[in-house]
């Protein structure tokens, strides 16, 4: 990265990849940041970030997620009413229709729940060991990071096995759709796969309210009529099946990155815990999230316009020299490191942290103990995908 970069540019491989020194110097100068590329304000430093986060009745969750602003009027067409999706979901309301969702999303997120998943994700990374562990190499994106968390999600959820492809790249698609700039020739196409997906889910829903079983699904289609509506749990659903086949992979592969580098790995058992959280500080998987000035809000000199759009940078939040010492160094005991804001805060806090953070932790116990001479294979490029507002890799090849 150069440094007479202006704005983001999530077309350029930094912005991704390493965007800290641009984030160091706006938190220092520009620390409400006006984006013409994001069109949206940008706040950088951690107390501003977090305290956003915990009000709501100045920066909205309303429609903050539907980042739809970047599709073409064919592409609009063409997505109809669904050209808001996710308007209903928990993440992208505000109270007292969040109060409402979130109550109800936890139903399926108690302790004992969360306990018993990590049993089964631990059989699940175990099982596909067994089968890549004689190979000595892989592509840790394709072939060992998201498989055991489409599965559990898929089982949690309640997709059959069956579909677990298809619902992985539809997900994969609706996600370049919304939340990465594409030419309006691939829009097109990623609609017609988003429809194709949304027409899944909600087939799903109505077979579960027909023959309930032991799954999310049929716990939240039990709710219809009495809390939720069907579109919210449709969209509850597609955003779940996008945590498990997307963010919590993508997490998986950032750290193990980020560990093979720094040489700490294997991670000593008493320190995964903390590793995973200083891991999740400094390569999060989530950038940040959206919100809508409510009125117009004057924060260091800078007054951000009632309805302008607003980027709560995580990113950049974690990396603020005056809550995390030297934050570009990995230390993997750092004590604070889990303050980090990846998960977000106050009301909007993610409702599935406990068990990514489960999931993040138990993988790597597993391979740490299955394969401690993991390594990068020397020469091999490491690519992010580009994105608004996450953090992925298109591959990372490994040896063992």
């Amino acid at each position: 990265m150069t440094g007479d970069i202006e704005d983001f540019d999530v077309s350029s491989d930094w912005h991704v990849a390493d965007p800290y020194d641009f984030l160091r110097r706006l938190r220092h100068e520009r620390p409400v940041f006006r984006s013409e590329h994001l069109g949206a304000y940008v706040l950088t430093r951690y107390p501003d970030v977090r305290a956003a986060y915990g009000d709501p009745r100045r920066f909205s969750s309303e429609g903050s997620l539907t980042i739809s602003r970047s599709l073409t009027r064919e592409t609009r067409e063409k997505l109809g009413e669904h050209g808001s999706f996710l308007s209903s979901f928990v993440a992208n309301v505000d109270p007292p229709d969040h109060t409402r969702l979130r109550r109800s999303v936890s139903k399926a997120f108690t302790p004992r729940a969360v306990a018993a998943m990590e049993q089964e994700f631990r059989r699940l990374n175990e099982d596909l060991l067994d089968r890549v562990e004689p190979r000595k190499s892989a592509d840790f994106v394709g072939e060992i990071g998201h498989e055991p968390s489409i599965k559990l999600t898929a089982r949690f959820i309640g997709v059959p096995e069956a579909d677990e492809a298809f619902v992985q790249a539809h997900v994969k698609d609706w996600f370049q759709l919304f939340l990465s700039p594409q030419p309006p020739r691939r829009q097109l196409e990623l609609a017609d796969s988003f429809l194709t997906y949304l027409d899944y889910v909600d087939r799903l829903v109505a077979a579960r309210a027909k023959d309930p079983r032991d799954d999310f699904t049929s716990l939240m289609t039990s709710l219809i009529g009495a809390e939720l509506t069907h579109r919210e749990v449709v969209e509850l659903i597609s955003t779940i099946l996008l945590g498990g086949n997307d963010t919590v992979p993508n997490q998986l592969g950032n750290t193990v990155l980020r560990l093979l580098r720094e040489g700490a790995w294997p991670v000593p058992p008493d320190l995964v815990a903390n590793a995973a959280e200083e891991c999740m500080r400094i390569d999060g998987a989530s950038l940040g999230s959206f919100r809508y000035a409510v009125t117009d809000i004057l924060l260091h000199g800078v007054t951000i316009p009632a309805g302008a759009l607003v980027l709560l940078s995580t990113d950049s939040a974690a990396h603020d020299e005056s809550v995390f010492p030297e934050p570009e160094r990995f230390l993997i005991d750092r004590p604070n490191a889990a303050e980090h804001l990846v998960f977000g805060y106050g009301i909007h806090f993610c409702v599935g942290a406990a068990l990514g953070r489960l999931q993040l932790r138990t993988a790597l116990d597993v391979l740490g103990r299955r394969l401690p001479g993991l390594r990068l294979v020397p020469g091999a490029p490491v690519a992010h995908r580009k994105s608004i507002v996450g953090r992925g890799l298109t591959s990372l090849a490994v040896e063992w």
